[in-house]
């Protein structure tokens, strides 16, 4: 089978397509001929080896897949060759077939493409847990977006708006708020390079602070980190809850007093480790997940479908935060 392969040594640079003998399904396996693979800023990550989990080399990228049942190991009994499923893995995803856990596999809904479903899970699913099992939030609740754009951005907007708050998004570019606005948000907004410094913070808070209504965010999506998490503190409202999902601008460091005056809580995202620990609820979520979809509520924007021979330059749309929604690898 064809692969994308680190072989060698960190970075995106080493990635490369190889030949790899087919897998056989274990015990307990769905064996999935993959269509197509989901890329995410994990995978950047992975393959800098900047993650909370670094495998050994060669190893290959890919969280989500979408495709077909090939075959099932022993003890599977939900599902069946043709199956059209998708299905979530750490790493291993771009490969044109892979072995994964029936615990990890979903069937998806007649007529949803297969790029959609390798699309749709990652993203959205760390956005769901974080808005509904982290952030516990209510319709009403005034929910900015940083970083909203990117595919668990996209996501956080239009899973915001189908729970009912007022989603305000920020992003770095008039073309990537265009975007979340049309993907829903009530509004859209650019905000400006990261802030040098005490003054540049507090003139980006008084920005995220205007764009919002009475002034300040009930819920805050922060996918971005850096000085930008400081400002976005200082918008916040009384019992806020600030959700810490990603830090592609860097950790920040958070004035633990703003905390104190805010009275408003801190909350860390670790979506893996949720669905690890709760596999049931996960299950459940992704069932909503794709209830909200077939309703026409969220959908996935696929930005880019790259060949298997270009993963390499997939992978850098999401390294450099070109990347508008979701990029995916074709099989």
């Amino acid at each position: 089978m064809r692969a994308v392969v680190s072989a060698d040594s960190p970075g995106v640079a080493d990635v490369r397509l190889a030949d790899l003998p087919d897998p056989a399904p274990g015990r307990g396996e769905v064996l999935i001929r993959v269509r197509f693979s989901g890329v995410n800023y994990p995978d950047v990550l992975l393959l800098q080896d900047k993650y909370q989990v670094r495998p050994l080399r060669p190893f290959r990228p890919g969280g989500e897949v979408g495709g077909e049942v090939a075959a099932t190991g022993d003890g599977v009994t939900g599902f069946a060759a043709g199956d059209r499923v998708m299905a979530q893995m750490g790493f291993g995803g771009m490969a044109e077939l892979v072995a994964v856990p029936e615990d990890r596999v979903h069937k998806i809904p007649d007529g949803m493409p297969l790029d959609d479903a390798a699309a749709i899970q990652t993203t959205y699913l760390t956005a769901y847990h974080a808005l509904v099992q982290r952030a516990s939030i209510r319709g009403g609740d005034k929910l900015l977006v940083l970083g909203a754009a990117g595919g668990v951005g996209l996501a956080a907007v239009q899973l915001g708006k189908a729970l009912g708050a007022t989603v305000i998004a920020a992003a770095s570019s008039e073309e990537k708020a265009a975007a979340a606005r049309a993907a829903g948000a009530d509004i859209a907004f650019r905000y400006p390079g990261a802030p040098a410094g005490d003054g540049e913070r507090r003139e980006m808070s008084a920005l995220f602070k205007d764009m919002c209504p009475a002034g300040a965010a009930d819920v805050v999506f922060d996918g971005v980190g850096g000085d930008y998490t400081e400002a976005a503190l200082r918008a916040m409202a009384p019992d806020g809850r600030l959700l810490i999902v990603g830090f592609p601008a860097g950790i920040p460091r958070i004035p633990a007093n703003l905390v104190l005056l805010k009275r408003c809580q801190i909350v860390g995202v670790l979506y893996g480790g949720f669905a690890a620990e709760n596999p049931t609820a996960d299950r459940a979520n992704c069932d909503e997940v794709l209830r909200l979809y077939q309703a026409g509520a969220i959908g996935p924007l696929i930005s880019g479908r790259y060949p298997a021979d270009q993963a390499r330059t997939a992978i850098d749309q999401l390294k450099h935060r070109r990347a508008i929604g979701k990029v995916v690898v074709a099989f």
